[in-house]
């Protein structure tokens, strides 16, 4: 892709996570993680589809069998760049965590820096919700998730809520605040 380098993508990444994650209040869990130390940043140096899917078991397992990780985002910079064939590619996500018993315990979301919405324009504000620096899978643990959603009010209304947010702040300007 670039002369990036793991630590490249890694820093970029806390970077997003950060100022737009954080920063916009898109996920009002992720502060606690990333002030805990709890999310783990990991780059798949994998060329295929298939070898991102062995990356993504062992991502997987760690998580589930370390309980010290609190989140994972797997980045892949050099495979999925296409966001349609990433969008293919998580039905076998899903599917792996059918294959390794995991559904209920972790799940996966989906981040991507061409993220596009059904029915959405490509350039629509609202897509920046879930755009990031490189294309990225997020491992979280449905526990976790279970205890923050319990204990934020109204956590149903954070989609909405961010798309009004990205629609305020307008395509123009999220692509500044992404780089583009």
């Amino acid at each position: 892709m670039s002369n990036a380098t793991t630590k490249d993508y890694i820093e970029e990444t806390r970077e997003w996570l950060r100022t737009i994650v954080i920063g916009l209040n898109l996920c009002p869990f992720a502060a606690r993680e990333l002030d805990n130390e709890r999310v783990r940043f990991a780059v798949a140096a994998v060329k295929t589809s298939v070898q991102l899917l062995q990356a993504l078991e062992e991502e997987l397992q760690l998580l589930y069998d370390d309980d010290s990780i609190g989140t994972t985002l797997l980045i892949h910079p050099d495979v999925l760049a296409d966001f349609t064939e990433f969008n293919q590619f998580l039905d076998l996500a899903d599917g792996l965590l059918v294959q390794m018993d995991l559904v209920g315990i972790l799940q996966i979301a989906s981040f991507h820096p061409d993220y596009r919405f059904a029915g959405t324009e490509p350039d629509a504000a609202e897509n920046f919700t879930n755009r990031s620096p490189y294309p990225t899978l997020h491992i979280l643990r449905e526990a976790s998730l279970s205890e923050a959603i319990d204990a934020y009010p109204d956590v149903t209304e954070v989609p909405s809520r961010n798309i009004r947010k990205m629609n305020e702040l307008g395509a123009a300007r999220l692509k500044t605040l992404f780089g583009r």
